[in-house]
């Protein structure tokens, strides 16, 4: 029986058919598991829609047409409603700084305003899709990111929005409209405060990482006091972040973003579980008799496949690794012999997280018989973590080749032994 929660999604953006279509459950009660069939579908068709937008005509620029869609009127905002921060830093769609405005009012938005005044891009609040707060990994100072998914104003095209703020109290004067006097509160506070309460009316909040959800197992390096929400990872040939969210799986901080909502999730896999690495490949369904669209992030450190397998098993993501299309790549990689792959059906349904360890036990075992091993082969390599697209393009190529050497190593040495 479908639940409350997903109607107040499905039809976030048209609350009287929200309440036509829990009134006519409320006399008809035969038609709930229709009805809510109907709405996971528009969920699914809301996701699709996220993850394919329509292509650009060719004779428009695709960049002046982006920058065409976000701006939004605000001739008719109440300026009492309006809170204002100067100097924010945007990354995405635009890198530079502008101020940002944001409008409570549940007809409004936000937009982002240039030295001159004028409106350079915005959102309006029935656009939006998520709104993401999450830690900048690798910060020697605290930073936080804002991710805005969203729809344009012709509910077709999804457009991203990330600009950062430090983890700290305001600057004087840098802030309109917002109470800053209070003690502790910072940027962060402050301005989710603010969109929960614009976003309030379409059942929507800022998402952020828990602790209770998932943290990494890897101190950072510049502050290991503090839990690490991210894990490592590429996607292709970019270097990345991905973090396991109460609603979802997020990767960035470059385009394009992905966010993948448990309700489009068709099945989480793991792959190429090597001694220190493993690669994380995540299905997701548009629709129930859509064919799934795989998105493979590779390189995540084996000292976080515990956490990320118990979040999995937690939230009910099938886990698809002992799929036949799985099994043949996983123990061509780890370098098995394709006649041990007739075991018992026991072993067969032995969990992922116990078969990676088993493995790695081996691997050490044979490791330590090898008069051969050298131990200075361990060392990680220093891969970036978030920052800017244009001015990491050049890392990627080098982190990913360390990395992938490293991995080379790891599968020589397993074969010596």
């Amino acid at each position: 029986m479908p639940s409350k929660h997903i109607f107040d999604e499905a039809f976030a953006h048209k609350p009287d058919l929200r309440q036509r279509v829990l009134g006519t459950i409320a006399e008809a009660p035969e038609y709930e598991s229709l009805f809510g069939d109907i709405a996971h579908y528009i969920k699914h068709l809301q996701h699709a829609l996220s993850q394919e937008p329509l292509k650009i005509h060719e004779a428009q620029p695709s960049k002046k047409r982006k920058l065409e869609h976000r701006p939004i009127d605000t001739d008719g905002w109440d300026k009492e409603t309006v809170c204002e921060v100067a100097d924010v830093s945007f990354s995405i769609p635009q890198r530079k700084k502008l101020k940002l405005s944001v409008n409570k009012s549940a007809s409004a938005g936000f937009r982002a305003i240039n030295a001159s005044g004028s409106s350079e891009f915005g959102v309006n609040w029935d656009c939006v899709q998520e709104i993401v707060c999450l830690p900048v990994p690798e910060k020697a100072q605290a930073q936080y990111n804002f991710c805005v998914l969203s729809r344009t104003t012709d509910g077709v095209e999804i457009d991203q929005t990330v600009w950062t703020v430090p983890d700290s109290v305001p600057k004087d004067g840098t802030c309109v409209g917002l109470t800053t006097s209070q003690p502790g509160k910072t940027y962060r506070t402050l301005l989710i405060t603010i969109l929960n309460e614009a976003l309030r009316p379409y059942k929507k909040w800022v998402i952020e990482p828990d602790k209770q959800e998932f943290a990494s197992q890897i101190v950072q390096a510049h502050r290991k006091a503090e839990p690490a929400y991210h894990v490592k990872s590429f996607r292709g040939s970019k270097d990345g972040s991905l973090f396991l969210l109460p609603n979802g799986i997020f990767w960035g901080f470059k385009k394009p973003l992905q966010f993948f909502s448990f309700d489009v999730v068709d099945s989480v896999s793991y792959t190429s579980v090597l001694q220190r690495t493993f690669n994380l490949n995540i299905a997701v369904r548009a629709a129930t008799d859509a064919e799934p669209q795989e998105f493979e992030f590779s390189m995540i450190d084996q000292a976080d496949f515990a956490g990320i397998d118990n979040y999995v098993k937690r939230h009910e993501l099938q886990d698809a690794s002992m799929a036949e299309q799985r099994r043949a790549k996983k123990l061509n990689v780890n370098g098995v012999k394709r006649e041990e792959a007739n075991q018992e059906d026991a072993d067969r349904e032995e969990g992922e997280l116990q078969k990676a360890t088993r493995e790695a036990e081996d691997l050490d075992d044979e490791e330590e018989d090898d008069e051969n091993f050298d131990p200075g082969s361990e060392g990680e390599s220093e891969g970036s973590g978030s920052g800017s697209e244009e001015d990491e393009d050049e890392h990627d190529g080098r982190a990913g080749s360390n990395l992938v050497d490293e991995e080379l190593g790891s599968e020589a040495e397993s074969s010596e032994g």
